[in-house]
């Protein structure tokens, strides 16, 4: 008997006979097969003979060694260390309580619903499975189509056996039903309701038997095809976005910036501590005489508008004659933690008044781009108040809200409990921009989310190089005070369109007095930005405007370069007083808006002048700061 004192040997330590390893190994891969066996995506998918296949044997032993030994080396590594924003971002206690109210506003546990559901169950089973010859239905044909369709499930996988098929098929029913009851949810007030439907898509979003590998006939195929390798990899992808705490959409080395991202040649003419002023260098001998300021959201990159010369917004104006500048702004950091929305209108206020100073020209144009888009009209407000609205010759709004009493899925998540939750959020005194990025994901929780769950997770797949997912993951950070206040005072109270409810820098702000010639575009398909909350800036402003209706949403609709020849868009000049009725009389037009756009700049003013002196920036005696894209775009 061993002394009670002598610590037991550890089994990691003795030497095992070489037959008992390859009789540990057998049975594990025995053991995968079996458990994979039942749900063989076609029945011509032979399981192989693991005791006349020891290659296939080892290989499954490898890749189950492979995974135990991720997650050891994970849990040892996060012992006492787990990232912060996926401990909040994955609370139990929050999603939990979320989940119960969400259950408790349906008519699910009512017995009539459950009876109904129970009736419309059976009635499916019956249909999908007299297509396979089984029950006591009609025998349908096997080429038969099955009762409800989704791109989820497209691949002949899910429809070769009668088991998946039953089981995304039953899905499918089920989430038919429970979004109508989210949509006939009665006695909440609007707000409430609309999180009920969202909450819902997203419960529908997650459920999806896609996104787990023993009820995906793709995942079980890949997973016997490479005796678990692609797990192994999924696994690697798994635990490296849990350490930088985001979902990896693509390639993270496969751009960057200033070598095949936001290449367009330019120059950092300007720099505060909130943003940097790039100018861009002529591509033309001459130049249209009024420059071209563009104002990006801040709550991304500027580079959306620049990702690659042909999808290059910004190259495409410069090549249309525009001495174009654009605001670089800085992904916040404790140094910035008292900004507040005032400084970002001061700051578009400064950045006119610079680029007149600088090119010794009277007036701009102006592009506001998303949030920053609100915040020019505020600015104009503001300038207009004080009798500096003629400094800006022109206005583009692109899919930009003023009004945000129909602001869409985003207000599921403003009420006074998440607000309060997000202040718990930030961090000397700014928000990560991860849990943007995250908000924003779950919007398009399909596309953004599980579809790459899947692909990354359980496939294994390798990242593709696509420069907009590039874009979307590179994410920026958000000054809190900022942020709070713009989520009270207009997604909330809807302040903005109450003339002088707001001030900036002490002077009251009312839309109506914005006389400057306006140019609005929207997406049809906006999420973000819906095209009938855009639509509402139109029923404020003093001055002309154009209204355009662009196909696709808050990127594609915007970023549409004429040499892709995609998407369309609609146009109504006659009168209209809603969106339903601008779009009744709308005249539709293939391809890219952007030539719309850039006649309508010439008609506002198109007087040219030679490309020269400042207007190529970095000349002889012009004392610039660095090469285009800058630094701020590269801070994180």
């Amino acid at each position: 008997m061993a002394d009670a004192a002598t610590p037991p040997e550890n089994p990691l330590d003795t030497p095992m006979d070489a037959g008992v390893i390859e009789d540990l190994m057998r049975q594990q891969g025995e053991a995968v097969q079996a458990l994979f066996a039942p749900f063989l995506p076609t029945a011509s998918t032979p399981l192989p003979n693991l005791a006349s296949d020891p290659a296939g044997m080892q290989h499954w032993a490898m890749s189950a060694a492979k995974l135990q030994k991720m997650w050891l080396d994970f849990g040892a590594e996060q012992a006492g260390q787990v990232e912060p924003m996926m401990a909040r971002m994955a609370d139990p206690a929050r999603w939990t309580a979320m989940f119960t109210d969400w259950y408790a506003a349906l008519p699910i546990s009512q017995a009539e619903t459950q009876a109904k559901l129970w009736e419309d169950g059976l009635e499916l089973w019956t249909q999908v499975l007299g297509r396979y010859g089984i029950g006591p239905g009609t025998k349908q044909p096997e080429d038969a189509p099955l009762p409800r369709k989704d791109r989820r499930f497209a691949d002949p996988r899910w429809a070769d056996q009668p088991w998946f098929a039953l089981l995304h098929q039953t899905y499918l029913l089920l989430a038919e039903k429970l979004t109508a009851m989210a949509a006939e949810v009665k006695g909440l007030p609007p707000e409430r309701q609309h999180q009920v439907q969202f909450f819902t898509k997203m419960v529908v979003d997650a459920l999806s038997p896609a996104n787990f590998p023993m009820t995906n006939p793709i995942v079980i195929e890949r997973t016997l095809e490479t005796h678990g390798e692609n797990l192994v990899k999924g696994a690697e992808h798994l635990l490296a976005d849990i350490r930088k705490g985001q979902l990896t959409h693509t390639d993270p080395e496969a751009f960057e910036l200033g070598r095949n991202i936001a290449i367009t040649p330019g120059k950092v003419v300007y720099e505060t501590p909130l943003y940097q002023l790039i100018q861009y260098s002529p591509a033309t001998p001459d130049v249209l005489a009024v420059p071209l300021l563009i104002f990006p959201p801040w709550i991304n990159r500027f580079y959306i508008l620049d990702l690659n010369p042909k999808k290059s917004f910004i190259r495409w104006a410069v090549e249309q004659g525009l001495t174009v500048f654009i605001v670089s702004w800085k992904s916040a950091d404790a140094s910035l933690a008292d900004i507040v929305w005032d400084d970002y209108v001061l700051a578009q206020v400064e950045a006119i008044d610079v680029v007149r100073e600088r090119l010794d020209v009277p007036q701009v144009h102006a592009i506001g781009y998303c949030v920053a888009g609100t915040t020019l009209a505020a600015t104009l407000a503001l300038m207009a108040r004080r009798g500096e609205a003629d400094t800006v010759r022109s206005a583009t709004f692109f899919t930009a809200q003023v009004d945000f009493e129909k602001a869409g899925d985003l207000k599921s998540f403003i009420d006074d409990s998440q607000i309060k939750m997000l202040e718990g959020l930030a961090t000397d005194g700014y928000l990560d921009g991860r849990y943007m990025a995250a908000t924003f994901n779950l919007l398009r929780g399909t596309d953004l989310i599980w579809n790459y769950v899947v692909s990354n997770y359980l496939l294994g797949e390798d990242y593709p190089a696509f420069d907009l997912l590039h874009w979307n993951g590179d994410t920026t950070n958000l000054p809190a005070k900022w942020h709070k206040a713009y989520l009270e005072d207009l997604y909330r109270d809807n302040r903005l369109v109450m003339p002088d409810s707001l001030e900036i820098d002490g002077t009251p702000i009312d839309l109506r007095l914005i006389a400057t010639p306006c140019y609005i575009q929207a997406g049809r398909e906006d999420h973000i930005a819906p095209a009938e909350s855009v639509w509402k800036l139109t029923r404020l402003l003093s001055g002309p405007w154009r209204f355009l209706l662009a196909g696709s949403g808050h990127i594609a609709g915007v970023v549409n370069p004429p040499d892709a020849h995609k998407y369309q868009y609609w146009r109504n000049d006659g009168p209209a007083t809603t969106l339903a009725e601008f779009v009744a009389g709308a005249r539709e037009t293939k391809g890219s808006w952007w030539p719309d756009w850039i006649a309508w700049i010439r008609e506002s003013d198109g007087a040219m002048i030679p490309a020269k002196g400042k207007r190529v920036p970095g000349g002889r005696g012009d004392a610039v700061i660095e090469d285009a894209p800058g630094r701020y775009v590269k801070t994180r």
